[in-house]
C-alpha cells in the first residue's frame, strides 16, 4: 500500500476507555518466565523454542496482509501518533495488538472498526479491495470462457494472494507472495532443529521449512503428514492454514453460470487460508488423559450418521491416524492469537481440503491449557453470578468448568469423523455447519461413550449441563462468526425440542433424557446436509434454525449485566523474553 494513506481514529475517547478497561478488555496470560514447564525441558530444547518463537512473531506481519490491506499502514499511524504522546491512539494500538488487526467483532457481536471510513471487506486482504461479488464472479466467467482454466484453479485455491491484472485476476501463491517472511521463518525453523531434542520433531521442522519456501503443495502434504503424526514430543510448533475469514472465495458456488463451468473445469473452489503459529511445551500429564479416549475413535465412526454413504478420516482399528496433545501455551501468533471476542480452546487439524490426507496422512488435535484454565477468584466469582441468573439451583451441582474441556475434546474428535469431502460445495455455510456437527457429535456420542467406560452418568450429566449452560450468548452474531452462528442454531433446536426451557424464573431448566436424542436427531440432519453438496440446503438448513428466540433475549440480558467483557489481550512474558534473546 502507498504511504500516502490518511487515518483518523474511529472510536470516541470514552468508547476507548471502555474497551480497553479491565472490565472490557481481559488478559490471558501465557506461559511465564518462570514457568516450571520451561525449567525442565532440555538445553537443546530450550534453544530451540527461543528460534520457534522468533518465527512465530514473524507470521503476524504475513497475517495481517491477509486479513486487510491496510493493516500495517494503519498500524504504522497509530504508533506515530502514540510517539506524539496521543492517548486515544495508544487505547487504539493496544486494542489492534489484541485482535491483531484494525476490525474485529467483539462478545456481544458489535461490529469494531478502529480507523473511521475503512470497514469490512469480504475478501479481506486476499483480493483486491474494491472488488465486489458480481465483478468477481464476471472476470472468473470471461477468463474462463478464454480458456484460461490454470489461471482461475490458482486463484480460487486456499493459498493464492489475489491482485488485479488489467481486466483479470492474478493469483500468486503464498510462498511466492510472503517470500521474504516465509525464508526467514524457514531459517529459524532450520535452527530450531539443530538444537531440539526429539528427532521426530525435527524432521517435522525442517519438511516445514521446505514447504515454506517452494511454490508446491506436495511440500505442504509432507509437513502436515508428519505433524499429525507426533505424538511425544516436548515441544509444540504448528504453522496453522485456516478458512473462516474469507467471505469471497466461497460466493462462486451462488453463481449458476459460474458453478456449471468450474464443474466442467473441474474447479474446486477453496476459501483461502488465514495462517498462524502455535508455540507450546507438550504437557504430559493432560495428554496421557486425552488419549483415553482414542482407543475409542474406530467404534464412535460405526455410530456416525449413513456412515456407509461417505469415506472419514480416521482409518481402523489401530491405526486411527490421530493423534492428541496438551499443550501449555508460549504465544499464539497471527491467525492463531486474533482475540476477537474470543479464543479457540482447541484445534483438529490439517482441515480436508489440505494434501495431506489424500496422500494417507491423519490429524492431530491440540489443546491450549492456558486458554481453558481460568482459576483466578474474580473468574469464579462470575462465573457463579453468571449461574445464579440464568441456570435452574437444582442443576448447579452438575456445572464443572473441566466438563467443558470434556465436550471440546469430543468436539474435536468429531471433526475427523462423518463426510470426508465434498463440503466446499456448501460455499459460505460450509463452517457453520462443519462447526455445528462437531458440536453435535460430541453430545449425540455421549451414550455410546458412557457404555465404553469412557465417561460415567455423572460425568455425561456434567457435560450435558455445562454444554447447555453456556451455550447462551450475550448477543446474536452475524454469519460471519461461524462459532457463534452454530450455538444459536443449537439452542433454538434444543428448545425447539423441549429439551431445555425457561422456568417461570427466567432460568434454564434441562430435560436429561432428551438432550442425546435431540443432539443425534440434529446431527443426522446435518450429515444429510453435507452429503448433499447442495448449497441451497446449506442455506437452508441455516436459516431454519439461525434464529434469536424470546428465551435467548432473556437469557442474553442478564448476561450482559454479569459479563462486560468484551474482548481480551493475550499477555506472553515467556515468549517476549525469549523473542529477546
Amino acid at each position: 500500500m502507498t504511504n500516502d494513506l490518511k487515518f483518523e481514529l474511529n472510536l470516541s475517547h470514552e468508547e476507548l476507555v471502555k474497551r480497553t478497561s479491565k472490565d472490557c478488555l481481559i488478559p490471558k496470560e501465557m506461559l511465564k518466565t518462570d514457568a516450571k514447564e520451561y525449567g525442565t525441558l532440555a538445553d537443546g530444547d530450550k534453544k530451540a523454542l527461543k528460534h520457534l518463537v522468533k518465527a512465530a512473531k514473524a507470521i503476524d506481519e504475513v497475517f495481517m496482509k491477509q486479513d486487510n490491506p491496510y493493516n500495517l499502514a494503519f498500524k504504522a499511524f497509530l504508533e506515530e501518533e502514540v510517539k506524539k504522546g496521543n492517548e486515544d491512539a495508544k487505547m487504539t494500538l493496544t486494542l489492534f495488538n489484541a485482535q491483531i488487526g484494525m476490525n474485529a467483532v467483539d462478545s456481544e457481536a458489535n461490529k469494531i472498526f478502529l480507523a473511521k471510513g475503512y470497514g469490512e471487506l469480504p475478501g479481506k486482504g486476499f483480493y483486491p479491495v474494491d472488488l465486489t461479488k458480481e465483478e468477481f464472479h464476471k472476470i472468473l466467467i470471461n477468463m474462463l470462457n478464454e480458456g484460461k482454466i490454470e489461471e482461475v484453479r490458482t486463484i480460487l485455491n486456499q493459498r493464492s494472494m489475489v491482485e488485479r491484472d488489467g481486466d483479470e485476476l492474478k493469483g500468486t501463491d503464498y510462498t511466492e507472495y510472503f517470500s521474504k517472511e516465509f525464508n526467514y521463518i524457514a531459517d529459524e525453523l532450520e535452527a530450531a532443529a539443530e538444537v531440539s531434542t526429539n528427532e521426530d520433531f525435527n524432521k517435522y521442522l525442517k519438511l516445514q521449512a521446505i514447504a515454506l519456501c517452494e511454490n508446491n503443495p506436495k511440500n505442504d502434504a509432507y509437513a502436515d503428514k508428519k505433524w499429525a503424526e507426533l505424538q511425544d514430543t516436548p515441544l509444540e510448533f504448528t504453522i496453522s492454514r485456516e478458512q473462516y475469514a474469507d467471505e469471497m472465495t466461497g460466493t462462486v458456488v451462488e453463481n449458476e453460470e459460474l458453478k456449471a463451468l468450474l464443474e466442467k473445469y473441474e474447479i474446486e473452489p477453496i476459501s483461502k487460508d488465514s495462517i498462524g503459529i502455535r508455540v507450546g511445551i507438550v504437557n504430559k500429564e493432560g495428554t496421557e488423559k486425552l488419549l483415553e479416549i482414542k482407543k475409542y475413535m474406530p467404534v464412535l465412526a460405526q455410530h456416525m450418521p449413513y456412515k456407509d454413504e461417505y469415506e472419514q478420516n480416521i482409518g481402523h482399528d489401530d491405526d486411527e491416524k490421530q493423534t492428541m496433545v496438551d499443550v501449555d501455551i508460549v504465544t499464539l501468533r497471527g491467525d492463531e492469537g486474533t482475540y476477537r471476542g474470543g479464543i479457540t480452546l482447541a484445534q483438529n487439524l490439517p482441515n480436508n481440503d489440505k494434501p495431506s490426507l489424500k496422500i494417507g496422512g491423519g490429524r492431530r488435535n491440540v489443546y491450549h491449557r492456558q486458554i481453558r484454565i481460568s482459576t483466578s477468584p474474580e473468574a469464579k466469582e462470575k462465573r457463579q453470578k453468571r449461574l445464579d441468573a440464568t441456570l435452574a439451583k437444582e442443576l448447579h451441582k452438575y456445572y464443572n468448568q473441566e466438563a467443558d474441556h470434556w465436550f471440546t475434546i469430543g468436539h474435536e474428535n468429531v471433526h475427523s469423523l462423518g463426510p470426508k469431502s465434498g463440503t466446499e460445495a456448501l460455499g459460505k455455510y460450509k463452517n457453520i455447519i462443519e462447526e455445528n456437527k462437531a458440536d453435535m457429535g460430541s453430545l449425540a456420542l455421549l451414550d455410546v461413550l458412557v457404555e465404553l467406560g469412557m465417561y460415567t452418568e455423572e460425568e455425561k450429566k456434567q457435560i450435558l449441563v455445562t454444554y447447555a449452560a453456556d451455550n447462551f450468548l450475550k448477543a446474536k452474531p452475524n454469519l460471519s462468526q461461524a462459532h457463534r452462528v452454530r450455538t444459536v442454531m443449537q439452542t433454538k433446536y434444543f428448545l425447539e425440542n423441549k429439551a431445555i426451557w425457561l422456568n417461570d424464573e427466567g432460568k434454564l431448566e434441562i430435560d436429561m433424557e432428551k438432550m442425546v436424542p435431540t443432539a443425534q436427531k440434529m446431527l443426522a440432519e446435518i450429515i444429510r446436509v453435507q452429503l448433499s453438496k447442495v448449497f441451497a440446503a446449506g442455506e437452508k438448513y441455516v436459516f431454519d434454525n439461525f434464529v434469536w428466540t424470546e428465551e435467548m433475549e432473556i437469557l442474553a440480558k442478564k448476561l450482559k449485566e454479569i459479563d462486560k467483557a468484551l474482548n481480551g489481550i493475550l499477555k506472553t512474558p515467556l515468549a517476549d523474553k525469549l523473542a529477546e534473546g
